[in-house]
């Protein structure tokens, strides 16, 4: 079990359990996966970035990514139906505890002018999106192996939640918020 996981079911459960006012243990929100996507547009010309953005993604989070293609011809675009467009992983259990961990203590604060996350990019299920503009932020990424700065996506699915359970769930996980 990870640092994050641990202090979720100990110290994070009980507390949201007590503020919600939530009876049974099933009720209380938790993580339930982390989609990490990441878009290459550039990849119907050349198929070499297929497998740099391949060996990026699978070093940032410990997984093989997914090609995701197309799902219909668009001519000003260029693209053609199921020409490849972007790479996604989803990671559950201790994978994405660990990933979020990583997010949270160590991709955050090396985030540039990082005031904190936006509040209003909670959907009405409660899961959150976070666009992250550098894959260079994470550790294990080697600059010398980088050819272009591409940006991704990652998406928190969190389960038994609205926007408000959402946003203390993440608080008390330890994710900083803008005041507004």
């Amino acid at each position: 079990m990870t640092n994050l996981q641990t202090k979720y079911k100990q110290e994070i459960m009980p507390k949201l359990k007590q503020e919600f006012n939530l009876k049974n243990d099933l009720a209380i929100p938790y993580v339930e996966k982390v989609v990490v996507n990441m878009g290459i547009a550039e990849a119907k010309d050349n198929k070499d970035i297929l497998t740099k953005v391949d060996e990026q993604l699978a070093t940032i989070t410990g997984q093989k990514p997914k090609i995701t293609r197309a799902k219909a011809a668009i001519s000003t675009f260029k693209l053609r139906e199921k020409d490849p467009i972007g790479m996604m992983v989803t990671l559950r259990g201790k994978k994405a505890w660990i990933f979020l961990e990583k997010l949270i203590a160590i991709v955050m604060p090396r985030m540039r002018d990082f005031r904190g996350l936006q509040t209003n990019k909670f959907d009405k299920m409660g899961n959150y999106s976070l666009g992250i503009t550098e894959q260079i932020l994470f550790p294990e990424i080697d600059y010398a192996k980088i050819d272009k700065i591409r940006g991704l996506v990652v998406s928190i699915v969190i389960k038994n939640s609205d926007p408000e359970k959402s946003k203390k769930l993440m608080e008390l996980l330890g994710v900083p918020f803008r005041n507004n």
